[in-house]
């Protein structure tokens, strides 16, 4: 497995990633949400704002993650959302998203990212460090339908304080269905 980093090539691809495995598992419309999404994320979003991490095997894309930038207004701190996250169907439970999960911290980290923040299964994503936090630790851009799903690890030495202010998510992101 090769991980890259950047999307420019392999726009096409990462597409029908997230289009072909949300299809499968959640059915068509979702599958066609998410691809409509990822396609807004990577053409809307600043390069400043964006970090794109995919997986490749044998020239076939396997998996990818998407961070994008949240900003809050009375905090300094630099926070990325970890979204959307896909590994292609035929390649589920071999450990690549959890490779990629790695790879993508361990890059941010390398960055000074100070905070990654995800909304989705805890059992899955505390496999890599994510924790629990309410809207309280975390504030969330947009009321969270399941505020259970809603978690962050810090990617330095120091504990997650409450992060101040209201947060603010990249343009694509800016859709209560997505919350």
């Amino acid at each position: 497995m090769r991980i890259r980093t950047g999307f420019r090539d392999d726009r096409e691809a990462i597409i029908g990633l997230f289009t072909d495995a949300f299809s499968d598992a959640e059915g068509p419309e979702e599958g066609r949400a998410i691809g409509l999404l990822t396609a807004a994320l990577l053409d809307r979003t600043p390069a400043a704002d964006i970090i794109v991490f995919s997986a490749w095997r044998d020239e076939a894309i396997a998996g990818c993650i998407l961070f994008t930038r949240l900003t809050f207004e009375d905090d300094p701190r630099d926070v990325f959302l970890m979204a959307p996250v896909a590994v292609a169907t035929g390649c589920q439970g071999e450990g690549i998203g959890q490779a990629l999960i790695s790879h993508g911290l361990d890059a941010l980290r390398g960055r000074g990212v100070d905070v990654a923040v995800t909304y989705g299964d805890p059992a899955y994503y505390s496999r890599t460090g994510f924790v629990p936090v309410t809207e309280e630790v975390v504030p969330a851009p947009l009321p969270l339908s399941q505020p259970e799903g809603w978690q962050a690890q810090t990617l330095n030495d120091a504990p997650l304080e409450p992060i101040r202010g209201r947060a603010r998510c990249v343009a694509a992101f800016d859709n209560p269905d997505y919350w």
